[in-house]
């Protein structure tokens, strides 16, 4: 079983085309997906914990070089909000597109991001992942969440739009035990 392949047979569908089945089949595989909404929102609160600490400090910075400056300093807010849009693309693209598929907060919680098809995430698809997450929660409502427990592989209305698949990582990758000495 590969989870890094089409998740397919190689045989095809019955006309001859493509084999368009998920790589992570929730009926086969369900620990893939067990409590993965619970971690997942974990995992949300540490990774916006990440991204407000540099933000907050440049706040913090900017507040007290307005002070020394007289004033002059405060003019870099304006900057503040924009940079922090900047710094939540630069870490969601380079967490998710890197060799983990996971964000920091993703990595203690033991996920991965996956394409719907079991290729890793790239930098792209990492960064437009929670531009679209918060475009479905603002314009949607936060109940537009409750999809996931509806569904067998607890994907959100974003992870449906783009292909994606949040799965346990420690049931996919297991841990090598080391080799016992004599």
């Amino acid at each position: 079983m590969s989870y890094s392949g089409s998740g397919g047979t190689g045989g095809g569908s019955q006309g001859g085309g493509p084999d368009y089945r998920h790589a992570f089949d929730p009926y086969l595989e369900p620990e893939l997906f067990r409590g993965v909404l619970t971690r997942r929102v974990i995992a949300f609160i540490i990774d916006l914990f990440i991204l407000a600490v540099p933000v907050a400090l440049t706040v913090l910075f900017i507040a007290v070089f307005g002070l020394v400056t007289l004033g002059l300093g405060w003019a870099l807010f304006w900057l503040v909000s924009p940079a922090s849009i900047v710094w939540a693309l630069i870490y969601y693209g380079a967490c998710l597109g890197g060799p983990h598929s996971a964000t920091i907060g993703m990595r203690m919680m033991d996920l991965e991001m996956r394409t719907w098809y079991g290729a890793p995430c790239y930098f792209l698809l990492g960064a437009i992942h929670p531009v679209l997450f918060w475009i479905s929660v603002t314009m949607l409502s936060p109940f537009v969440l409750l999809i996931g427990p509806f569904n067998a592989r607890r994907r959100l209305l974003h992870d449906f739009v783009l292909g994606t698949v949040i799965i346990n990582n420690s049931v996919r990758a297991p841990v090598a035990h080391p080799a016992q000495t004599t």
